[in-house]
């Protein structure tokens, strides 16, 4: 397994656990992998990106701008933020969810009404997924982390157990079958846009 993927999202969205599923995923893999968390504000709702780089041999942690095979985004304008490091012809993988940063709350900027239309126009692929739709079904509104793992797990052809065997490898076990549930609706309802 060879990746260089950039998770995205704002503060609590669980960007870290999703990067030690993946670390997880491949070392089941026989792979060497490594991590980096880059935060601002994220205490407060601020952008995180985590770095995930996954090859039989990797040397650094961090994607370089243009080198990231996939971008998994918990909200689209994180995506949009760093769709820079998308190389070209890579995949975004996107919740459509908004959270909405503080200049949009006090009024200062507006919410970009075309996020995906830009995404789309800049990746060789757009997967999307309302992950908090998704969460709120299962009853865990927590789990949007893992499920746009599900997500990112089938668009790149990782077999459900094994992205499953990681998940239980990196989450606790009272904690592995609200997850796996949503892992697997995740695997399952992900559409190209």
């Amino acid at each position: 397994m060879k990746a260089n993927i950039l998770i995205v999202g704002v503060g609590g969205q669980g960007t870290l656990l999703a990067s030690r599923v993946l670390g997880a995923l491949a070392e089941i893999e026989g792979a060497d992998c490594k991590l980096s968390e880059v935060h601002g504000m994220s205490q407060r709702g601020g952008s995180v990106v985590t770095h995930v780089k996954i090859a039989p041999e990797v040397m650094s942690p961090i994607v370089g701008v243009g080198d990231a095979d996939v971008i998994l985004a918990f909200e689209e304008l994180e995506a949009l933020r760093y769709i820079n490091y998308l190389k070209k012809g890579g995949t975004v993988v996107v919740n459509t969810q908004r959270i909405l940063p503080m200049p949009v709350i006090t009024g200062a900027r507006k919410y970009p009404e075309d996020v995906i239309d830009s995404l789309r126009a800049s990746a060789g692929k757009v997967v999307a997924l309302d992950a908090l739709a998704v969460a709120e079904e299962i009853g865990e509104l927590r789990s949007v982390n893992v499920v746009m793992l599900g997500a990112l797990a089938a668009d790149i052809g990782v077999a459900f157990e094994k992205i499953d065997a990681a998940l239980k490898a990196a989450v606790k076990p009272k904690l592995y079958d609200i997850n796996r549930k949503a892992l697997k609706r995740g695997y399952e309802n992900r559409e190209e846009i």
